[in-house]
């Protein structure tokens, strides 16, 4: 029995899909029942609750063998540090009481940085304190920057023409991933258990910069997007006015100068490199065509 948490987002739908392809048995966690019926007519169970509930969350993992975790993000909520904390808190209290022989858990690029990396201090947080469980092992998937990230850009790459890139840098390629790969990804780590505790460092199958990506979305959108550059004082005001909290807007602010001090690359040693199937255009073209 595989425990997964997050299928309804990008990710946690994507692993509890495989593995009832894969024939396996599948409890997945939502916060109301009603966000579950396609999965109980799949055949999976359903348990409900919090990630900030150890006592559901001890519930729900009760006879796993697998489980995919993840820190679903809240970039409204008012300390998006404090709550983070609250859900390792509360992974780490249903863990020791319901021990689990092995979690994928959702990391991120930058993950091995105590500070300087924004919201990822969250899930640094999370791979110090939860390797210290004897009973479980890990495999933390340091998942590169989401390829749906650049949807968020959406209205000025249509109504203006143009893709933001707070800070400079557009030419830069770095490391992306498709959310679909990261599903895939962990979906495969449960399917095969690692003898112990393993990092994966995963991308997609090429680095993109933000010129590509403009590139890509012009051929797609069939209009003219080019770059713009913003100065970094702009970014949490713009940030704010798409919606999200005061606490997030500041800690993709010091994620994004973080990227400008080289702190958001991977960590390499003795991380498992693997690089996803889906690349830019063909993640573009599926999203903007379906």
């Amino acid at each position: 029995m595989f425990l997964i948490a997050g299928v309804s987002g990008n990710t946690g739908k994507v692993v509890a899909d495989t593995l009832l392809k894969a024939g396996k048995k599948v409890r997945v966690l939502v916060r109301e029942a009603s966000k579950a019926e396609s999965w109980r007519a799949r055949g999976a169970e359903v348990a409900v609750g919090s990630v900030e509930d150890a006592a559901a969350l001890k519930k729900a993992l009760a006879g796993a063998t697998g489980a995919y975790l993840l820190v679903p993000p809240d970039v409204s909520n008012a300390d998006v540090l404090a709550r983070g904390k609250r859900v390792v808190d509360a992974y780490l209290a249903a863990l020791q009481q319901s021990p689990v022989g092995h979690v994928a858990f959702l990391s991120s690029v930058g993950a091995h940085h105590a500070a300087g990396n924004g919201p990822i201090r969250i899930v640094h947080d999370a791979e110090q304190r939860m390797n210290t469980l004897k009973d479980t092992r890990f495999t933390w998937v340091r998942a590169a920057y989401f390829m749906e990230n650049l949807l968020g850009n959406l209205v000025p790459m249509k109504e203006h023409g143009i893709l933001p890139v707070f800070g400079g840098g557009e030419s830069y390629p770095f490391p992306m991933v498709a959310s679909r790969d990261i599903g895939a990804t962990a979906a495969e780590a449960l399917l095969k258990t690692p003898p112990a505790t393993q990092i994966i460092e995963l991308s997609g199958p090429a680095e993109y910069s933000f010129s590509d990506a403009a590139r890509v979305f012009s051929e797609v959108l069939g209009k003219p997007i080019t770059p713009k550059v913003l100065p970094l004082d702009a970014m949490v005001p713009a940030l704010r006015q798409a919606g999200l909290g005061e606490s997030m807007a500041r800690l993709y602010l010091e994620m994004t100068e973080g990227m400008g001090k080289g702190l958001m690359g991977f960590e390499g040693g003795s991380a498992r490199a693997v690089r996803g199937t889906t690349a830019l255009p063909q993640f573009v073209q599926s999203v903007l065509t379906r």
